[in-house]
């Protein structure tokens, strides 16, 4: 019987009615993400006037949750390539559905700080695991896009997290919005039981038996069939170690991801945590803070759509770089407008270009480690991104604060000049990474 790799096997399994279905659990599961990562922001003014809140306090309502998403990056990356991707697929969703419920009982600030630690905890372990999780299942034919189809759902999620704070928040307060939100990840658990463990990890593993069975229902649930022969590894079975991250052939890469990775979450948390007390700031009345809001979330879909096309026209690298730049551009416009229309049309577009932007990175991260560090390579990204998180709403904060003869633009001025900045840089940063991953083969173990 002849020898198969790995590549071979999941190209001749395709894509099909398997992958789609995890694209959907994978992507509901983002959704639900970037709600509890969200709602913070749009809760942010009634919380201050429930609780008496001072700006540095607000910060801190943000911050929290980006703790402990650097605790959960960094935990569940790891134990995902070292006991498997299922385990962490199934626990973070639980961690977090059950702290985010929680949050809406809490009695006062202090313990809503500790319960959005804690839901952070597992929010944080989402991305290494599900991104390793789905990028194992996918052949090389645009995979780039299919991967920014999941970082879509992000867009999902702050849409229904923009809609309900708008219905619910004028009519049954902050705790009501962190209460419904929890339940899709509820509900999502249960439809997580029936996903196998990653058959790369399997392979890699040594345990190509098990991979191969689970190939084989893939194929069947997809139509097709898996081509005739022997999965089997090239050398051994490969070992995960962290330090492998900055050997030589990826040192390079891992750096500039992290660079990347940090500098795009000072410019999209410091800017969008704020964004309804800026529009506050900018003169529109509270009611119209939601609305508004949502519309932005709106303009994030085509701008996803939009990169998930160029990702594999381009490559990630390009697409990555140019929509980074663009999002510092409308950052800074964003800054300078004073008319309604200016406002409402550098809002629109920074928040088209940030999202997309997001969508190449993470089109881009998961293709740059192979199999035996892939989701440890994501989970420090990640963590690099939770870091900046905490740091940016504290940035932002400085508008709440700042008073003088510049007034309100000279209050927005000096934190979104930092938030374009930081888009720019990052933006440099990605047009300068090694390799392009477009069209290549997934790798399994550091060469």
């Amino acid at each position: 019987m002849r020898t198969l790799s790995y590549n071979e096997a999941l190209e001749g399994v395709g894509y099909g009615r398997f992958q789609r279905k995890l694209l959907v659990i994978c992507g509901i599961g983002w959704a639900a993400d970037a709600m509890e990562v969200l709602l913070v922001s749009f809760a942010m003014p009634a919380m201050r006037a429930d609780w008496g809140l001072s700006p540095g306090q607000s910060a801190f309502l943000q911050t929290a949750i980006f703790l402990g998403m650097i605790l959960g990056a960094l935990v569940w990356g790891r134990l995902a390539d070292k006991i498997g991707r299922k385990v962490g697929f199934m626990a973070t969703i639980a961690v977090y559905s059950v702290f985010g419920g929680l949050s809406a009982l809490s009695p006062n600030f202090e313990t809503f700080l500790v319960l959005r630690f804690l839901t952070g905890f597992g929010v944080g372990g989402a991305l290494p695991v599900d991104y390793g999780m789905f990028s194992e299942y996918l052949p090389n034919e645009n995979r780039g896009r299919r991967l920014v189809y999941l970082e879509s759902f992000w867009a999902l999620g702050t849409l229904i997290a923009a809609g309900l704070a708008w219905l619910i928040i004028p009519n049954l307060g902050w705790r009501a919005l962190f209460a419904c939100s929890a339940i899709p990840a509820f509900i999502l658990f249960w439809a997580r039981r029936g996903v196998p463990e990653s058959p790369r990890y399997l392979f890699i593993k040594g345990r190509s038996a098990e991979a191969r069975a689970i190939l084989e229902c893939v194929a069947a649930e997809n139509g097709t069939r898996l081509p005739e022969g022997e999965l089997a590894l090239a050398s051994g079975p490969a070992k995960s170690r962290a330090r492998d991250l900055l050997a030589p052939s990826l040192r390079r890469t891992t750096l500039l991801l992290w660079l990347v990775w940090f500098l795009i979450s000072i410019g999209y948390y410091g800017a969008f945590t704020w964004l309804p007390s800026w529009f506050r700031a900018k003169g529109f009345a509270l009611p119209a803070v939601y609305p508004n809001a949502f519309i932005m979330a709106l303009a994030q879909i085509p701008g996803y759509f939009s990169a998930a096309w160029l990702v594999e026209k381009w490559g990630r690298r390009k697409t990555l770089g140019t929509y980074l730049v663009l999002s510092g551009v409308f950052a800074w416009l964003f800054a300078l407008a004073s008319t309604p229309l200016e406002v409402m049309g550098a809002a629109v577009l920074l928040s088209f270009f940030a999202l997309g932007a997001w969508g190449a990175l993470y089109a881009y991260t998961p293709e740059a480690y192979p199999t035996s560090i892939r989701a440890t390579g994501i989970g420090t990204a990640s963590a690099m991104t939770r870091v900046a998180g905490a740091i940016a709403p504290t940035i932002g904060a400085m508008v709440a604060t700042g008073t003088g003869a510049a007034g309100i633009g000279g209050a927005l001025a000096l934190p979104l000049a930092v938030f374009a900045i930081a888009y720019v840089i990052a933006g440099a940063g990605a047009y300068i990474l090694p390799k392009e991953s477009k069209s290549e083969s997934l790798e399994d173990s550091l060469s």
